[in-house]
């Protein structure tokens, strides 16, 4: 079997211009390739046997498309914008201020920056290393948390900073923690203190945080389908398998761009196309008839987050949605994550953790799996408890299925409730 690698192309904030994605599609498929997937920080992966890389890359090149190869050297900007106007309402965080932030990153970050209206539940919080959340009471302030690099340590800033300095601030910081990697990189020891000192906040248009960031309780929307909101429609369309037709997604760029819809990726490895007027509705549905492409699938499938190039997790998934979806367990508003890596993020409220028994250099051997909850089922808490370890495979379904059960015996209505550690 020929080695794999795979090039992530970053859209920052999960905005995809139609028209890039299409010239992009047209290299892949110059290559051969029939598929592309889109990852958990909203990046458009598509994987290649090895031998062809100098073919593709040439192909990106030529369009000055910006990539990593089998690295993650630049990661994404990844951002709640996809689901502004659709699930976060009256609010002061608008498209425009979105994209003017965006606008202002002229430089490619190399640690996770996150960028999150703070009343949502459908873009991760703390998944990135420089989180921005943007303040409830303060128009165009943002609340800062630090995750630090290859640690689960969170430190919260102590100002909210304006819009217009996210990015110089963001660029600072990481300048700090790259260069004084000792300190600040994969330490689980680090110092926020110590950083917030050693930059300068007097250049910066920022203020004293009164209170805390406190998160709302975490309830997944069902981000799937044709639907109605204002006087438009946006469609979510999931793939079980991960993977989008390149011929489908080149008619569908080509659809935005005749009807000004907006593309847009997601966490969840979705997209998301707003901005579909009612005289234009059939034609999408049209194109959804041409290739076959199912909705409204059931939301045990839907819960999940799953690491990006991981199979073995992919496989894993199918194995436990079929256990619930047999039993008929209903898992509205809880996220499932599943963790077959050390050092991998995975957003959720109940995660599943691969584990081997034995382990001899690179090589794993007799797996186990393990079940932790976040605190309150929130997935933007950071702490956990352990609910089940040490599972054997033929009862880890069973062992999901009673937490999921503890998820709705836990308070109906938890308690906002600052975050305050980190969970591994």
């Amino acid at each position: 079997m020929a080695n794999v690698s795979t090039i992530k192309v970053n859209f920052k904030g999960g905005i995809v211009p139609p028209h890039d994605l299409y010239n992009i599609l047209v290299a892949a498929t110059k290559s051969g390739l029939l598929y592309v997937r889109f990852g958990l920080r909203q990046q458009l992966l598509f994987d290649f046997a090895t031998e062809k890389a100098d073919e593709i890359t040439a192909e990106l090149d030529s369009l000055g498309v910006s990539y990593n190869f089998s690295n993650e050297e630049y990661p994404n900007i990844v951002s709640s914008y996809p689901a502004e106007e659709i699930f976060i309402n009256n609010t002061w965080l608008t498209e425009k201020i979105y994209r003017e932030i965006f606008d202002s990153f002229s430089f490619r970050p190399r640690l996770k920056v996150n960028i999150c209206d703070r009343d949502q539940s459908f873009t991760p919080m703390l998944t990135g290393n420089i989180n921005w959340v943007a303040s409830q009471t303060e128009r165009d302030f943002w609340h800062l948390l630090i995750r630090f690099p290859k640690t689960n340590t969170i430190y919260e800033w102590k100002d909210i900073v304006h819009s217009h300095d996210i990015a110089a601030m963001s660029f600072r910081i990481e300048e700090i923690i790259l260069q004084e990697c000792e300190k600040f990189y994969e330490n689980d020891q680090a110092n926020g203190d110590d950083l917030y000192g050693k930059v300068n906040t007097e250049t910066f248009h920022a203020k004293l945080a009164s209170a805390p960031c406190i998160f709302p309780p975490f309830n997944l929307p069902y981000y799937e389908g044709l639907n109605r909101y204002d006087d438009k429609y946006w469609l979510g369309i999931y793939r079980r398998d991960e993977l989008f037709s390149i011929s489908f997604l080149k008619e569908l760029c080509l659809l935005c761009l005749n009807t000004g819809a907006q593309l847009c990726s997601t966490p969840w490895k979705t997209i998301i196309i707003k901005d579909i007027e009612e005289f234009n509705r059939n034609d999408w549905n049209n194109l959804l008839d041409k290739y076959l492409i199912n909705l409204r699938h059931a939301a045990n499938e839907l819960n999940f987050q799953v690491e990006d190039n991981s199979y073995k997790a992919l496989q894993l998934k199918h194995h436990l949605v079929k256990y619930l979806n047999d039993d008929d367990t209903r898992t509205f508003g809880v996220c499932i994550g599943i963790k077959t890596r050390r050092k991998s993020e995975v957003f959720c409220s109940i995660l599943v953790r691969r584990r081997p028994v034995l382990r001899i250099g690179k090589m794993e051997f007799f797996h186990v799996y393990d079940i932790l909850c976040a605190k309150d089922y929130n997935p933007n808490e950071r702490t956990d408890f352990i609910y089940s370890n040490g599972n054997p495979k033929f009862v880890l379904a069973e062992q999901l299925r009673r937490a999921v059960l503890s998820y709705y015996n836990h308070t109906k209505e938890p308690e906002e409730v600052p975050i305050i550690s980190s969970w591994e």
